[in-house]
């Protein structure tokens, strides 16, 4: 399908939805019907709860609260009825409210923490919210269940999402997500409205973000809408609290792997928030026995999360956030060693308004730094890279609440970018240059670019039954001098209240670029698109069926087709680069596959059961001789399960299982030695056989948790033992072929084995 064929696709669907008869675009005969508003928050602490349902049921009537924890209802008729708050682990609430024709009313709930934590929100109000919105391929993750499942003695969000179907990684380190056949440039990262580049800890064993200072995760696997831009595959949004407006209050946790700390307390007409991390594995491998034919990895990282938030007036608040993380990372083996450091630094100022009862603004500015270095030594052959990406973004977003049927979301944004690039693959550390300069055996690059982008989405109910969301962003991009429109466009089709069918249709347009080294899946290199190259795009294709056969428990099946264009590859063979499509192969891809979903969220047995079959395929002129290829993430099978069950007040167990098919590697046929002069062995070099075509054996990996609830000098504690890899299978980071000798001997990079861990956790 052309580009001329998607608008006229789109703009039939959107003259459909504006003239359709099943019901007007603006509801007849509601001038005199009256508005509910306000916000949900928790009684104890009066932080704000995203996602609560607000419902009145004898008018059909219900909404879910925003990121900010706002919420409006309209075209209430006058009368007498009761409003239903409810969310997951608290208390329902009603609140018996009459409203007069015309009138605006105003909701503060405060809802208290249940002493059963597992209650059940109210299914029927669920229900009425639900036909309010399209969220298709979304996971909204409970933070309650994460801080349940332990990994190394650390809950941990980026670990909870890795065990969602259709969520892989490249292997047990790799440090981003591979979601339906994207590469993790292709996921927009979002903490409080700053962009996150590299999201998760080295290992991907514990993410960056402190599960004590997040409020609410949603993951968006595709079809999102126009609010969200400028990556192809997925969005994860995550939310930090804002803190106890009431009392100061905290944890501690001392660890085997690492130690953390939280507090949080009132400040002013608001609340702060710190949260830190510090891992000493490092110290800790070193005391370890030495393998020399299997090393153990040495790393570390530590991480800091920090809010401040301030009421200016009832309908003014203000919160200033901060994110920062560092990481690093050795390895060494018969013939190579390895040394990376990953570092992340991000702050935001955020100011949400309240227009009248119905139009609700916000916004963001923010700043965030990633960088990425990487050097290492191969058979004698000594290289370096260092990448870093600064981003200045300004986002303004709005939405109204048009009608009981209609909400629209519409906004602008500005992003000033920052890139430095270097790379070294002379052979020898001592040829590097300044920044700056150009030689034959070095690329430096430093490039700075504005991109701008606006959009426009509606949401409307056009029956009881039947919903549609639509709207269209548009970009300016200086650096390429291009413009790109992206329309997107979702249904929902409720059955009955079991069965719902959703579909999504969307084009994405992305401007900035990541590719991994072939032989190091975890190191990034990151840069715009420069005028030598076209934009990366995508096409989403997803079609769903959500049903819930058993109370208590929903099953959804998804299928998905996307289309991947201008997609990039390093150049590994370039030694010298005056532009971005010198350091990049550029190329084309599609996924496809199909996802089932089991998850029960409440009860004493809460987690989930999923399976995905998924297809990557990339073509690159300049690869593999023009052929198809499968990507390094390309997982055929991927089946994970989680379980958590709380035996009573003081016993909490858990366990969690993955098996995933191999990953694609390239293999050699052959290798030849070069010589320099006086070199009496010279350097062996490989010759590859098909890209990707060898697989590694399958990955699979089982982790047991026990919690017991406590008390320490009468402060509430948690005594925590997990057992990471209880089998000890130690699967394979990637595979080498050591040279240093006459004979060629395929060499595994293996990764970590059984850790159990126990660590302490107290409350204040």
């Amino acid at each position: 399908m052309n580009p001329n064929r998607h608008f006229l696709f789109f703009f039939v669907c959107l003259a459909w939805l504006l003239f359709s008869p099943a019901r007007p675009l603006v509801a007849q005969n509601t001038a005199n019907n009256a508005t509910l508003s306000g916000y949900v928050m928790d009684m104890e602490s009066k932080e704000t709860i995203v996602s609560a349902v607000v419902s009145i049921k004898a008018a059909k009537l219900g909404t879910f609260t925003n990121k900010s924890g706002f919420f409006a209802l309209k075209n209430i008729p006058s009368g007498t009825y009761t409003v239903t708050v409810s969310y997951l682990g608290y208390a329902k609430k009603e609140v018996e409210l009459t409203f007069q024709a015309g009138e605006s009313k105003k909701l503060t709930a405060e809802l208290k923490r249940s002493i059963k934590q597992s209650e059940q929100v109210n299914v029927e109000a669920t229900r009425e919210a639900e036909k309010r919105q399209i969220n298709i391929s979304q996971v909204s993750v409970q933070m309650e269940q994460v801080k349940q499942l332990r990994i190394g003695g650390e809950s941990d969000v980026f670990r909870t999402i890795q065990y969602l179907p259709g969520v892989l990684t490249a292997s047990q380190v790799s440090s981003g997500l591979y979601i339906r056949g994207g590469s993790p440039d292709q996921n927009l990262v979002l903490l409080d409205g700053m962009t996150v580049y590299n999201p998760s800890h080295l290992f991907g064993f514990i993410s960056s973000f402190n599960t004590d200072a997040i409020k609410d995760v949603d993951l968006n696997r595709g079809g999102f809408g126009p609010e969200y831009g400028g990556r192809l595959s997925a969005v994860v949004n995550l939310t930090q609290k804002e803190g106890n407006r009431e009392k100061v209050a905290g944890s501690a946790a001392l660890g085997i792997i690492s130690s953390k700390a939280f507090v949080e307390g009132p400040l002013g007409n608001g609340a702060f928030m710190v949260s830190a991390r510090r891992t000493y594995l490092d110290a800790i491998l070193a005391l370890l026995p030495k393998d020399p034919l299997n090393p153990l990895p040495d790393f570390a990282f530590y991480d800091l999360n920090a809010k401040i938030t301030q009421n200016i007036t009832p309908d003014d608040k203000i919160s200033l956030s901060g994110f920062l993380s560092r990481d690093y990372l050795k390895l060494g083996a018969s013939g190579i060693s390895i040394g990376i450091g990953i570092g992340n630094r991000s702050a935001s100022a955020r100011w949400t308004h309240v227009f009248g009862d119905n139009l609700f603004s916000t916004l963001n500015l923010s700043a965030s730094r990633y960088n990425n270095g990487f050097d290492g030594n191969n058979s004698g052959f000594e290289f370096f890279v260092d990448n870093t990406i600064t981003d200045y973004t300004g986002k303004l977003d709005l939405e109204w609440f048009a009608s009981s049927d209609l909400t629209v979301k519409f906004g602008a944004e500005v992003t000033n970018f920052r890139f430095t690039y270097e790379q070294n693959f002379s052979g020898s550390r001592d040829s590097i240059a300044q920044i700056g300069t150009q030689t034959s055996t070095q690329t430096n690059l430093a490039i700075t670019d504005w991109t701008y982008a606006a959009y426009g989405q509606f949401n409307y109910q056009l029956s009881d039954k039947m919903s549609v969301q639509t709207g269209l962003r548009g970009y300016y991009f200086r650096q390429n001098n291009s413009v790109a429109l992206d329309p997107r466009l979702s249904f929902r089709y409720q059955f009955n209240d079991d069965i719902t069918v959703k579909a999504a249709w969307g084009l994405y347009h992305q401007y900035l670029r990541l590719a991994s080294n072939p032989n190091f899946s975890f190191f990034d290199t990151w840069l715009p698109t420069d005028s030598s190259l076209g934009l990366s795009s995508a096409l989403h294709y997803i079609l769903s069926l959500e049903t819930k056969p058993v109370e208590g428990y929903s099953l959804n099946f998804d299928l998905y087709y996307k289309t991947l264009n201008n997609i990039n590859e390093i150049n590994l063979s370039n030694i010298r680069s005056r532009n971005v499509s010198q350091i990049f192969y550029s190329g084309n891809g599609y996924s496809y596959g199909a996802e089932v979903f089991l998850e029960k969220k409440t009860g004493d047995l809460t987690g989930w059961i999923g399976y995905a079959m998924g297809w990557v395929w990339s073509t690159f002129d300049s690869l593999n001789g023009g052929r198809r290829f499968n990507t390094r993430y390309d997982r055929r099978h991927d089946f994970k399960a989680v379980a958590l069950y709380r035996l009573n007040d003081r016993w909490e167990i858990g366990g969690s299982f993955i098996f995933q098919s191999g990953q694609p590697f390239t293999g050699v046929s052959s290798r030849f030695q070069t010589f320099l002069p006086n070199e009496l062995f010279g350097t062996g070099v490989t010759i590859p056989t098909d890209r990707n075509g060898l697989r590694l054996p399958p990955s699979h990996q089982l982790n047991l948790n026990v919690n017991y609830n406590t008390t320490l000098f009468d402060l509430p504690a948690r005594l925590l033992i997990d057992i990471y890899n209880v089998y000890s299978r130690r699967d394979i980071l990637f595979r080498y072929y050591d040279t240093s000798d006459k004979t060629t001997v395929p060499t595994d990079v293996r990764l970590l084995p059984i850790l159990p861990t126990l660590s302490l956790e107290v409350k204040f």
